[in-house]
């Protein structure tokens, strides 16, 4: 009975998990509640997964990477990229190669997030589309994180499988020998020909503050000096040299949807217009309309220089997501304004304070200078303009730097655990003011953190339950005569399937079992399997909602769902077709 209950959580579970709503740490929470209720997990044991290693580790792996961030370390990294060439595929293969190695020793999304602006203004700078560069960079913060324990979740969670199984914890740099060479496969087929497959959308303007993105939903007002009062929708959205659609007309604050073009323009009516940012500007300095947001921003001195128009792309875990600008009382509360709002290739026609915000989606904001950084953080989202590239103090760096070392020294030598180690330099890190407290906690992916905490007493019941068994059985009959290395290749494959759809945490945490009963079975190491997982777990480029650097890039790409496919299904089988022969040579059945 214990074994059913498992297997219609563990089934709903994954359904929400591809359906995405809830989102993924609520449905984590719901597992683990029903599953205790159902006395299938003891109600004493049910949320010791909070206090596993694996998660403590994940959230201060967090902390760190995000210190190093604080203190200039990876800044002084971005300033060599102005040395590159103009070549465009050396200034891809640098980049791609940089974010690798940063990846492997922090987030992989903050690394990208640090290297997207950089990739958006050497392709302005250089006349090619981003669209080339971005998913090349997202491929390669996940190819990166397969080096070293520390690289991706998925390597933390598998070690703590591989110490469960009495064998010890994977080591810092267990994962490198597979890792590197499989990174470096990688990486040169995303610098040599992958980014040559994506679509190319050539920026309008290059080496400007404010960046192409395709569909930007924006409001603007026809004032007393417009000069398109009296004209049609037909007059504004005929000009040759702007590419503009009229979405709906407020007026007298009732909408009117989906205006005809020969619906005449009036002043004081608010235009909802879908344009990229080069037509949005070009079409207030020739009609003399101005941005809704600009009303009620600041009483400020005239021709006061301090206000800035910023993009910014919403993170994963901000508290801006299943919210809109008017619930949140955006100007209010952040001191901005919403000016425009991009979702990849999706038309909006909603009035876009009241768009629901999602992850991944570009926002045009409106504020002080000065004030822009510290409300990017409060927002959680991450500025798609060039971040300051000045190194810092260098005493801060040199602290990072010296204690990231300290740590990563500590758990090679076996001074310390992983958990304890770089749980140490985090509180190190704030307490020597490398990393503001403020951003002690908001550094850490909290969706991720419950996830973990709940999912892994839900796959040790998938365990005891029998359920791990049941399915390694079905396995082996169906593959019964097929040779040792395919079936290794098979649970490689369906680790990247479900990868793609779901957390890569949680595709973890139910393939290991399956993973180490198999080996048992067979009779082999555990440790093959536990690799072939591992990789196939941070292998996740088939979809946008793979993983949250690929949702990161899809805005600012413009890509396509199926654009993900185009780069990822080859480099799925590259790494699939490399992976397992690598795999047997360093960790034999």
């Amino acid at each position: 009975m214990a074994q059913i209950l498992v297997f219609i959580t563990l089934g709903l579970a994954l359904i929400l998990f591809i359906w995405g709503k809830p989102r993924y740490d609520i449905v984590s929470i719901l597992a683990l509640v029903f599953l205790t209720l159902a006395g299938v997990i003891p109600y004493e044991e049910a949320f010791l997964g909070f206090g596993h290693p694996a998660v403590i580790t994940v959230a201060a792996v967090l902390v760190v990477s995000e210190s190093l961030e604080k203190s200039g370390l990876v800044n002084l990294i971005v300033r060599l990229m102005d040395k590159v060439g103009s070549n465009t595929t050396l200034q891809i293969t640098v980049m791609c190669l940089v974010v690798g190695i940063a990846s492997g020793f922090m987030n992989n999304t903050g690394a990208l997030a640090i290297f997207m602006p950089v990739a958006i203004q050497l392709s302005h700078k250089h006349g090619y589309s981003p669209s080339s560069a971005l998913m090349p960079i997202a491929f390669a913060s996940l190819l990166g994180g397969m080096v070293t324990l520390i690289g991706t979740p998925p390597n933390i969670i598998i070690a703590a499988f591989r110490a469960q199984g009495g064998e010890g914890a994977f080591s810092m740099f267990d994962f490198a020998p597979v890792g590197i060479g499989l990174t470096l496969i990688g990486l040169l087929f995303l610098s040599l020909i992958g980014w040559k497959v994506l679509p190319k959308r050539q920026p309008e303007r290059q080496g400007e503050d404010l960046f192409k993105i395709n569909n930007y939903i924006t409001e603007v007002r026809i004032g007393q000096e417009a000069t398109i009062a009296g004209q049609t929708v037909k007059d504004i959205t005929s000009e040759k040299d702007l590419d503009i659609k009229v979405l709906g007309i407020i007026r007298n604050k009732e909408r009117i949807h989906a205006p005809g073009p020969y619906r005449s323009l009036k002043v004081d009516d608010i235009l909802i217009l879908e344009c990229d940012t080069a037509d949005l500007e070009k079409f207030l300095d020739s009609t003399k309309t101005e941005l809704v947001g600009d009303e009620t921003l600041y009483n400020r001195p005239k021709g006061g220089d301090e206000i800035v128009i910023m993009e910014g792309i919403i993170q994963e875990n901000s508290p801006l997501i299943g919210q809109t600008a008017s619930s949140l009382h955006m100007r209010s509360r952040y001191d901005v304004n919403l000016l425009a709002l991009a979702r990849s290739t999706i038309t909006i026609r909603q009035r876009i304070d009241h768009v629901i915000f999602q992850s991944g989606d570009v926002l045009l904001l409106q504020g002080r200078e000065r004030e822009m950084g510290e409300i990017f953080n409060l927002m959680q989202c991450y500025p798609l303009a060039r971040r300051s590239l000045t190194i810092g103090k260098p005493k801060r760096t040199i602290f990072a730097l010296g204690l990231f070392a300290l740590s990563v020294a500590a758990v090679v030598m076996g001074w310390a655990p992983v958990e304890i180690a770089f749980t140490l330099v985090a509180v190190l890190m704030v307490i020597l003011k490398v990393l503001p407290i403020r951003d002690l906690y908001t550094s850490i992916d909290w969706p991720v953190i419950v996830l973990l905490g709940a999912m892994i007493p839900v796959g040790t019941a998938f365990t005891t339950s029998g359920g791990a068994e049941t399915i390694t059985q079905k396995i082996l009959f169906i593959s019964e005569s097929f040779p040792p290395w395919l079936i290794l290749g098979v649970i490689m494959m369906v680790t990247m399937t479900l990868s793609a759809v779901i957390n890569n945490a949680a595709t973890v945490v139910l393939m290991a079992p399956i993973g180490i009963k198999i080996a048992d079975v067979l009779d082999h190491s555990i440790d093959p399997y536990l690799m072939a997982i591992a990789i196939g777990a941070s292998a996740a480029f088939l979809t946008p909602i793979g993983h949250q650097s690929n949702t990161l890039v899809m805005g600012p790409g413009g890509y396509k769902f199926s654009d993900y496919w185009k780069l990822g299904l080859p480099l799925s089988i590259i790494i699939l077709a490399a992976g397992i022969p690598l795999i047997l040579t360093f960790w034999p059945l």
